[in-house]
């Protein structure tokens, strides 16, 4: 019996060995299961947490797995070029982060370049203005020199004037012209005077209206023609011919004073020391006169006056003035003045005089009587040489 037991006890030691492996395995993988459930829910919390939050401080604390160190810089790296795309800005080291301040930068950066791009806008726009106005300007020039004669030097045109031979055995004539004349007061004094005055009347204004009307009943008239003057001269009359304009608008005064005076022949300039140095604007000037039967007369207001040249181009006498009388308006110097033009007069045949319905010249005129033994005052259409 005891063998029995003794055999029985030998084969349940071999069983017990396995029961004690079989455990020590179930409490490996029950310690595994449990060490992996932690681990999983530790990492959980970790992916959860925002990077950018993670200070540097936070970083000696927490342990970054080294996926998660990965996913980071990746992330970091996405950011950088994406901002670098869409703001491409030199002061980028200047903000840690995308803020207020930025945009502020961003915005002002923004109007900048618009405003760079609307001042672009108008300096092309000026550009093509400038690139118009040389191309009209080109235009006109080719205007004026198909209508310019190439002659410039006065003395190489000859004319009739230039080609008179005086006959000493007839007296000398002087043609005495008084400009602006617009009242029938200052027609009256000039009539008497007792000899012959070139009396140059001024188109009618609000100030004169009825300047054409004095003249209609004279045998003789001129139209004193307003044109053009320096910046220098205040009081410039109504329709006053510039320089600039068109040739419609210059044949339509012509026309006017034509209506206005149709007796009249003889035109001398009132001011025009710009207009009469103008090379186009007198040849539309005599173009439209001769097309009304005008004959111009040269104040010579600007010794630089064009006028002989286009008075031999239209094929029309030269007249100039010698003389102007009442610069100075005192009795000693107008007189001088005549004594001048008679002298000239003297000379060549005969002289023109110009003045003005000032009361002291007209009284000196009056005084001067004994002055014109020597001379013959004529009306401008009795100069010998037309």
């Amino acid at each position: 019996m005891n063998k029995k037991k003794s055999r029985k006890l030998t084969n349940l030691k071999p069983n017990k060995k396995l029961i004690n492996i079989f455990l020590a395995i179930f409490l490996i993988a029950f310690l595994v299961t449990i060490a992996s459930y932690f681990t999983l829910k530790n990492k959980e919390a970790i992916k959860d947490i925002p990077v950018e939050a993670i200070t540097q401080e936070e970083k000696h604390e927490v342990s970054i797995p080294p996926r998660i160190a990965e996913i980071k810089d990746l992330k970091e790296q996405i950011n950088h070029e994406l901002f670098e795309e869409k703001f491409d800005l030199n002061e980028e080291h200047k903000f840690e982060e995308y803020t207020k301040e930025l945009e502020k930068v961003i915005d002002e950066k923004a109007e900048v370049e618009e405003s760079i791009n609307k001042e672009n806008k108008i300096i092309q726009k000026k550009v093509e203005e400038i690139k118009e106005e040389k191309l009209k300007e080109k235009d006109k020039q080719k205007e004026k020199d198909k209508t310019s004669i190439k002659i410039i030097d006065e003395k190489s045109i000859i004319t009739k004037k230039d080609t008179f031979i005086y006959d000493k055995k007839v007296k000398p004539k002087i043609a005495i012209v008084i400009d602006d004349v617009s009242t029938q007061a200052q027609k009256d004094k000039i009539l008497s005077l007792g000899f012959k005055i070139n009396m140059a009347f001024l188109p009618p204004t609000k100030t004169h209206p009825d300047s054409a009307k004095i003249a209609h009943n004279l045998s003789f008239h001129m139209i004193h023609f307003p044109m053009q003057a320096s910046s220098a001269f205040k009081g410039e009359e109504i329709n006053t011919l510039n320089i600039n304009d068109s040739y419609e608008t210059i044949e339509k005064r012509v026309r006017q004073l034509r209506e206005w005076y149709p007796n009249a022949v003889y035109t001398n300039n009132h001011t025009g020391s710009v207009f009469t140095e103008n090379d186009e604007a007198v040849d539309k000037l005599f173009r439209a006169l001769k097309k009304y039967n005008f004959i111009f007369v040269d104040s010579r207001t600007s010794a630089k006056s064009v006028a002989k040249k286009y008075a031999k181009k239209y094929d029309m006498p030269y007249i100039v003035r010698n003389t102007f009388i009442d610069n100075d308006r005192d009795a000693k110097s107008i007189q001088n003045q005549l004594k001048k033009a008679i002298e000239i007069a003297k000379k060549q045949g005969y002289a023109i005089a110009i003045g003005h319905p000032h009361s002291i010249t007209l009284e000196v005129l009056k005084d001067s009587k004994s002055l014109f033994k020597e001379v013959e005052p004529i009306f401008i259409n009795q100069l010998p040489y037309l």
